[in-house]
């Protein structure tokens, strides 16, 4: 075992090398799983004589016969990606596009190798989708492939965002940007990196170019920007206030820019029940003012809680919930 992990390599030493021999090791192990399930399934199930080939039935005949030349071509596979060093090896292909007429792809790995052992580097994603980039490279480190293109050379724009309500790390709300990495290189191929909003600031610090917004993309940079968002989507939900016979709007008393179209009403609990309280207060504030006013009533520090909390009405001081939000159409 500790021969293995002494030919695979230390990713902080020889971050080129590592991957390559990991993604060509992972790609034998996972072309052993259906071999492998048939060599299970000989033992599960004897009744079916699964370890006479000559008496199964034609399906798993041929299932077997993939599976086996599945594994086959893997090894050899494999076995041309090491040939010359590891030359024939897609990720040495790839540094290959970077190297100079008079170099090769060793000198553009060492390259990789010395930036990736800085502790500047930006590094974000989880282990099948890491994001990488130094000072020269933008790498994507996924689970058969490395992605690498040289800074100079590219193009980062944004293409998509996605909002989830909970992230997998905590009950807070997350966006999730993809850009998409086009080099001006033809033999690097463009493609997609994915990071949380919030990281967003610190992938622009790290990068030479300016990033471009195709899809004029509202990028929430903070969490108060996430919780708006989420706050805004939950009111929507919410009943529904209609304003009285003569009663007008007014302008926002928060930004004096556009209607005040919120009205707290207690609807979260019975009367006498919970800690909200009813506000008697007419409609004075828009939904963006009234979420920005629910957020920074919170505690920055726990996030996770914010959807949940009450706070005061920021005029008569009544507390009240997000579900005591209703918008005033």
């Amino acid at each position: 075992m500790l021969s293995f992990f002494g030919w695979l390599g230390s990713e902080d030493i020889g971050f080129i090398q590592y991957h390559v021999r990991r993604t060509s090791v992972t790609l034998l192990v996972h072309s052993t799983l259906p071999l492998g399930y048939y060599m299970g399934m000989c033992i599960a199930a004897p009744e079916k004589y699964l370890a006479y080939v000559h008496l199964i039935s034609d399906g798993w005949r041929a299932f077997f016969t993939l599976s086996l030349a599945l594994q086959l071509f893997s090894w050899v596979l494999v076995i041309y990606w090491s040939r010359h060093k590891w030359g024939n090896h897609p990720i040495s292909q790839n540094l290959k596009a970077h190297a100079l007429p008079q170099s090769g792809w060793g000198a553009v790995a060492s390259s990789v190798n010395t930036e990736f052992r800085r502790i500047d580097k930006f590094a974000t994603g989880a282990p099948g989708a890491r994001v990488l980039i130094t000072d020269n490279w933008i790498m994507k480190v996924t689970t058969y492939y490395v992605h690498i293109a040289l800074q100079q050379d590219t193009h980062l724009t944004v293409t998509d965002s996605r909002q989830h309500q909970l992230s997998p790390d905590s009950a807070t709300p997350v966006q999730i940007l993809t850009l998409r990495v086009a080099s001006i290189n033809p033999s690097v191929k463009p493609f997609d990196i994915r990071l949380n909003s919030t990281e967003y600031a610190e992938l622009r610090e790290k990068l030479h170019a300016p990033i471009r917004n195709a899809a004029n993309v509202v990028i929430h940079q903070t969490m108060s920007d996430l919780f708006l968002e989420t706050f805004k989507s939950q009111v929507e939900m919410n009943q529904v206030y209609q304003l009285t016979s003569g009663q007008e709007l007014e302008s926002c008393i928060g930004c004096m820019q556009v209607p005040a179209n919120t009205k707290l009403l207690r609807l979260c609990q019975e009367e006498g029940e919970g800690e909200c309280q009813q506000c008697y207060c007419r409609p004075m504030w828009c939904l963006t003012c009234m979420g920005k006013w629910f957020a920074s009533r919170q505690d920055q520090q726990k996030p996770e809680t914010w959807l949940g909390n009450r706070v005061p009405c920021p005029t008569c001081r009544a507390k009240f919930c997000i579900l005591d939000v209703c918008i005033v159409p």
